[in-house]
């Protein structure tokens, strides 16, 4: 599939975006073009928000090929990087709102944990909200989406390619809600 000139460019306006640049104890110390914090190995902050629908399913959507990390995969959180003079809450709202068009809905926080795979060193603030409007999908970023149920999510991860640091996110506040 061949890629669209503007997701070229917004990639490349995206790996010069200035992203907050964090310590392994997730303190502030300072802010980095994205892809300079990756090539650097160094430690980022990012949110992922977990979208469900009043029946409980929960929104997974397609990152386009031109993405730098997991191009073509399916994501369970919509997010990303947080920008260096944003909180974790500002990032959760302004993603949720780029990506998947939502907006004014109750996010809610459930914790941070850290994610650290070759290539991929981040902080992590997962968020929830519950949503059964339409989707507006950022085109640059999100191929399709669909909402499936959580055994539905776990039988495709054995057959399709799943981001890695977003199933980490699902895992951990799934067992943060059971019993």
């Amino acid at each position: 599939m061949p890629i669209n000139p503007a997701e070229v460019a917004h990639r490349a306006a995206s790996d010069a975006e200035l992203v907050a640049w964090v310590d392994e104890h997730d303190q502030l110390l300072g802010a980095l073009p994205r892809a300079e914090l990756r090539e650097r190995g160094q430690i980022g902050r990012c949110t992922f928000i977990l979208l469900f629908n009043s029946r409980g399913e929960l929104c997974v959507h397609r990152r386009t090929l031109s993405k730098a990390l997991y191009p073509g995969y399916w994501d369970v959180a919509a997010g990303g990087m947080v920008a260096c003079q944003e909180s974790y809450d500002q990032s959760a709202a302004r993603e949720l709102a780029e990506e998947l068009g939502v907006s004014g809905v109750e996010l809610r926080f459930h914790e941070t944990f850290y994610f650290e795979q070759p290539g991929n060193r981040l902080w992590c603030a997962v968020y929830s909200a519950v949503w059964d409007g339409p989707l507006r999908l950022q085109p640059e970023e999100v191929s399709e989406a669909r909402f499936l149920s959580l055994g539905q999510i776990e039988a495709e991860c054995g057959k399709l390619s799943y981001c890695p640091d977003s199933l980490v996110a699902l895992e951990r506040y799934k067992a943060r809600r059971q019993p």
